[in-house]
């Protein structure tokens, strides 16, 4: 069966699937609570708060001084778990979503040591859903934490651009948010618009399962949901198709 065929039985089968966001973050001086706030007043998501498994750490004492030595250990040893801060236990099904959003505090010019712990546990099992990265800093740029969410996360499909928020620009979380929800087309990936309009004339790169792997040529449309990835114009797009 070749893929056009393939895809014509996954189109003719097609029903529509509300994807779902979910949104987790860290955050010790609440900076990043506030943005998620905001966040969630303007789109449908879960949420879910990274914590430290060690309770009443004071990080902002002697300068950040237990931070800094925690971002240090990952640095030198990336690929060590033990490398990593202990966090409270989190259960989360990841299949059940297709967008993960992700706020991160950035410590010493990389993302805050919890949530690296949590998406150490948690990263391979994001591969294919599409990734948003929120960061708040003080002042200095945020491509030290982008570079760890692609490192933990080595299969996501990342959005650009990532939000940043400093500290001082707080207070204008909610239109920043809002601009950079049209920035990257979030309405077009939280709802799923009937890919049978405008197929012919969109390019189809590949067609995965929910695991992200490729559905070749050979296989059969069995029912069950599909990914379709396309490029429409410039833009390499995703859509959510299900047979029933």
């Amino acid at each position: 069966m070749n893929r056009l065929i393939l895809l014509c039985l996954i189109l003719a089968g097609y029903v529509a699937v509300q994807a779902k966001t979910l949104v987790v973050y860290y955050s010790y001086t609440n900076n990043v609570n506030r943005i998620v706030a905001e966040l969630t007043k303007q789109i449908e998501a879960d949420v879910i708060r990274v914590q430290p498994a060690e309770k009443g750490v004071d990080y902002a004492a002697n300068n950040y001084a237990i931070g800094s030595a925690q971002i240090s250990a990952i640095r030198n040893k990336p690929n060590d778990a033990s490398s990593y801060p202990a966090i409270d236990s989190v259960k989360v099904n990841l299949a059940e979503y297709d967008c993960v959003i992700i706020g991160a505090p950035l410590w010493w010019s990389n993302m805050a040591a919890p949530l690296q712990t949590f998406l150490l546990h948690h990263g391979k099992d994001m591969a294919g859903k599409k990734i948003g990265l929120i960061v708040s800093s003080a002042s200095s740029g945020i491509s030290g934490v982008e570079s760890d969410a692609k490192r933990l996360i080595p299969k996501g499909d990342f959005m650009s651009p990532s939000l940043w928020i400093r500290s001082s620009q707080t207070s204008n979380a909610a239109s920043m948010v809002s601009n950079w929800l049209k920035a990257i087309g979030y309405d077009n990936i939280s709802g799923i618009n009937d890919p049978a309009s405008d197929a012919q004339n969109e390019k189809i790169l590949g067609i995965f399962n929910l695991s992200g792997q490729p559905i070749s040529d050979k296989d059969h449309a069995t029912n069950g949901i599909y990914i379709v990835q396309y490029i429409n114009g410039n833009r390499i797009n995703t859509k959510k198709v299900a047979i029933r």
